[in-house]
């Protein structure tokens, strides 16, 4: 194989000289398979040689958000900067999950011992992309991701380390990479950043992105009144109870009960049908395909199965059962790691695709996104309980999305507010905390003219992470 003109090194070369080209396959990433035209991708932009890096975080409290039959309590928030040889340095930022991202990891160390393995990954990224060349975002995740999963694998030991938690962790070297990306080429938006090859899933540009709660599991049903009077018309609602497979399914029955006597006969302007659609995330709790058909029947025996919107990853990704016929829509999130497991699970039924730029990069979201529009298999965007600056990271993918069936806007997850002992502190990190589309308002975020062309605020020095780097 030639050395790829577009980087200091070709793909097989850095797998050899990682020793890890078998790896490769396995996250989805062969050299010899490209979804999009890199030709398209790398079109006239410049070599950018990367000769700093460096590393941060900072620990938030958060209150206890229960979901896998687990809590977390805090999320650290991992920054990293890179600077290039012209001189010209980007921080991108990053929100831990190593819960949602790999459940065996969290249970087998303590919260800061798991936060920390994630972390040393980013470090490693960062490690391995100095003195290297790069042209474009996307080319270089997919040359980074092996070497630094194979790392996690051996600092974790865990051979069946998820690869959503290698993902996790580039997130903040992605963003800053991106950014870099940016400011080189001269792009003064995020709509010039994205690659030609990956426009067509990303083409829309709604006035309005849904702006989607989270309530965990055991949630109260007072708090998911008050937020449906708050005007949140869709509500992200964690089932999965803990418990053995049968209290489980108690439970979660009746939570929908409950759920469904109180939004039931709300009405709403965004749904075709006028009513409150259910969304349901699961995180892989049920074990059978037989469990989700009881709580179906139940939805149907009360009259709420057809105001379910989705149901997100109610199985784990080890389930290879088709799911294409349970008369809902079934979505993927932590189980489509990468592009090739987003496409493995559209085979499997599921129809449609939690994206997620916060958690698995926004490099990796673009080719999802783009595999999912040509499949005809909608997209909506979910949370990692990410800091106020990352759900404009996120916002900028959502409100570029083609609309979810039967509502006519992008569709988010926001979690945050909910869970950070400090939000209204981060908040004001936000270089543009007081712009329109930073807060919620009757249950949507607006984005008008005003986002577009400031790309959410994303584009924008951020003073706070800058002081961590003054040394």
């Amino acid at each position: 194989m030639n050395k790829n003109e577009n980087n200091g090194f070709s793909r097989r070369e850095f797998l050899n000289k990682s020793g890890i080209a078998l790896a490769a396959g396995g996250l989805g990433l062969s050299p010899s398979i490209s979804f999009g035209n890199s030709k398209k991708v790398n079109k006239a932009m410049k070599k950018i040689k990367i000769t700093r890096t460096d590393s941060n975080f900072e620990r938030e409290p958060l209150f206890p958000y229960r979901f896998k039959g687990s809590a977390i309590t805090q999320a650290w928030q991992a920054v990293a900067l890179m600077g290039s040889d012209s001189g010209i340095h980007k921080i991108g930022i990053g929100t831990q999950g190593t819960l949602w991202s790999d459940k065996a990891v969290f249970q087998s160390h303590s919260t800061t011992g798991g936060n920390a393995l994630m972390y040393a990954m980013t470090e490693r990224a960062l490690q391995i992309i100095k003195g290297n060349s790069f042209v474009d975002p996307i080319s270089l995740l997919d040359d980074v991701l092996p070497e630094v999963y194979a790392y996690g694998v051996k600092i974790t030991g865990n051979p069946d380390l998820k690869t959503t938690f290698a993902l996790n962790s580039l997130v903040p070297v992605d963003n800053a990479i991106w950014l870099l990306y940016g400011e080189e080429n001269g792009m003064k938006t995020f709509d010039e950043m994205i690659p030609e090859a990956y426009q067509p899933g990303l083409s829309q540009k709604h006035d309005k992105v849904a702006s989607i709660p989270s309530f965990s599991v055991g949630a109260s049903i007072k708090d998911i009144k008050a937020a449906a009077d708050e005007g949140h018309f869709i509500m992200k609602l964690k089932t999965g109870a803990a418990g053995t497979q049968k209290e489980m399914l108690a439970k979660d029955i009746e939570f929908l009960t409950e759920v469904h006597k109180t939004l039931g006969d709300r009405e709403t302007p965004y749904t075709k049908n006028g009513k409150i659609p259910y969304y349901f995330d699961v995180n892989e709790r049920y074990e059978k395909k037989e469990t989700l058909e009881r709580f179906l029947d139940h939805a149907k025996k009360i009259g709420a199965f057809d105001q379910i919107a989705v149901i997100e990853e109610p199985f784990g990704e080890n389930n290879k059962v088709f799911v294409g016929d349970l008369g809902v829509r079934i979505a993927a999130d932590e189980s489509a790691h990468t592009v090739e497991d987003a496409l493995e699970r559209i085979e499997q039924g599921y129809s449609a695709i939690a994206l997620k730029a916060i958690a698995k990069t926004m490099s990796m979201t673009m080719k999802i996104a783009q595999a999912a529009y040509e499949k005809n298999v909608p997209c909506f965007c979910a949370d990692l309980t990410v800091n106020p600056i990352l759900v404009d990271w996120n916002k900028n993918v959502a409100a570029r999305l083609h609309s979810f069936p039967d509502m006519p806007l992008g569709l988010q997850e926001t979690n945050g507010h909910q869970y950070y002992k400090n939000w209204d502190k981060m908040v004001s990190y936000h270089p543009m905390a007081n712009e329109e589309w930073v807060k919620t308002k009757n249950g949507v975020y607006p984005t008008g003219k005003a986002f577009y062309e400031k790309s959410g605020g994303i584009l924008a020095t951020i003073p706070h992470y800058e002081k961590m780097f003054d040394h």
